[in-house]
């Protein structure tokens, strides 16, 4: 029996300019063998568990309403700064704003046409909110919930490590178990790396040559499997692809302190402005009694020498938010064009983050730099030939592209499905 799927692979942090011949031979190979998208960009903020939620819904943050990899709720009249990565967060978001996203996922469009499953070791935030209502199978290290949030217990459960042979477990049982054996309608494999070595190792060195050489490799057995299924008759679209790149820590900045220092210090110790830092970026809150104060202090932000730009309300929109829920403004921190000692061209300003140290000469994203905001992907179906789609596109295009793929209803995204030409 022909099975019509479609299977997305992400390398999480994985840039685009770093896809060549020496470093990920598979990926160079389905580059040319496939539709390589050149002018692919990531949402703002460029972090993974925002990225999770576009391309699980196919629109911007604006639309889908998941603000950052830390985000503010307004709680109790005050603004709370939670962090997205904590298996929690959705209970939080749920209480605050009485949902978690506000669109439908590819979870919930293919609930009743053949099922979504979705392997992932990064955060359990960016897990979860692939599926935040639980209408498809998610496995996590942290937890793995089957459709209605039951959770899946003992063998069934993932349970692999957080690291570069945590991504080769997951990978293989994908391939064996949900490719092979459940073939749902929509499968995700989401790796951590070479995202989760690079925010401990700078660009370009030896450590981050290898995580690149491990995510090809669990891209070829991904690309093997799919191979041998369509050699067995099945019709499969195979998108390979990431959430964003990186950039070099090259210094950071307390934000918070600065406020204060800009005469906001007893707003901010009530909770009537806050910042949720992004890594390279930040989100600006305030609550109604703090926003006009807040609103006066950004030309002084926009003047700062670490400051590259800083929108504000309408303007949200330019980079694909909206100010609303306490959102006031955003900040992307400055770039300096420097090299690293490995040759890697650029180093970011990072905003200071509760307990999290930044560590000068490692990976960083979150902003709408150059190099942060530009992942790669591959569309890989056998009915379509290779080319080289230079329109821009962005990972709000995946779940479009997999829908139309399947024949399913695209209403309401964003994103637009790219073109799959058939031969002949």
């Amino acid at each position: 029996m022909t099975h019509r799927r479609a299977v997305f692979v992400c390398c999480d942090g994985l840039g685009r300019d770093w896809v060549d011949a020496s470093r990920t031979p598979t990926l160079q190979d389905m580059r040319h063998t496939g539709v390589w998208c050149a002018e692919h960009r990531a949402v703002f903020p460029s972090v993974t568990r925002v990225s999770a939620a576009s391309i699980a819904t196919g629109c911007l943050p604006g639309r889908h309403g998941l603000h950052g990899n830390r985000m503010g709720l307004l709680e109790g009249g005050r603004v709370v700064v939670r962090d997205v990565g904590n298996p929690d967060f959705r209970a939080h978001m749920r209480r605050a704003t009485g949902t978690t996203l506000r669109v439908p996922t590819m979870a919930q469009r293919v609930a009743t046409s053949g099922g979504f499953i979705a392997f992932s070791n990064v955060s359990p935030g960016a897990a979860y909110f692939l599926d935040p209502e639980h209408f498809g199978f998610v496995y996590h290290r942290a937890g793995s919930y089957a459709p209605q949030g039951v959770p899946i217990g003992g063998a069934d459960a993932l349970d692999v490590s957080h690291d570069l042979a945590g991504d080769w477990v997951m990978t293989q049982r994908f391939c064996a178990e949900i490719l092979a054996d459940r073939r749902p309608a929509i499968a995700v494999l989401w790796l951590a790396n070479p995202d989760h070595t690079l925010h401990g190792v700078p660009l370009g060195s030896s450590a981050h040559l290898e995580a690149l050489c491990h995510a090809d490799r669990c891209v070829l057995e991904v690309l093997q499997t799919v191979e041998r299924l369509r050699r067995d008759g099945d019709e499969i679209l195979l998108l390979v692809g990431s959430d964003h790149g990186q950039e070099t820590i090259g210094d950071c900045l307390d934000l918070e302190a600065w406020l204060s220092q800009q005469g906001l210090a007893p707003l901010l110790e009530s909770g009537d402005i806050a910042v949720a830092g992004q890594g390279t970026a930040a989100l600006l809150y305030a609550t109604e009694h703090g926003r006009p104060r807040l609103l006066e202090r950004l030309d002084a932000l926009r003047a700062a020498p670490w400051a590259d730009g800083v929108i504000a309300q309408g303007a949200m929109g330019e980079h694909g938010q909206v100010a609303t829920g306490g959102l006031v403004a955003a900040v992307n921190m400055a770039r300096r064009d420097e090299l690293n000692p490995h040759g890697v061209r650029g180093r970011r300003w990072v905003v200071a983050e509760p307990g999290k140290p930044a560590a000068i000469g490692d990976g960083q994203h979150g902003g709408w730099g150059p190099d942060e905001t530009n992942p790669f992907l591959i569309v890989n179906h056998a009915g379509s030939p290779s080319a080289t789609l230079r329109q821009p596109t962005c990972i709000t295009d995946i779940a479009p592209t997999m829908l139309r793929f399947l024949g399913l209803p695209m209403d309401g995204l964003d994103g637009s499905p790219l073109p799959l030409e058939q031969r002949g």
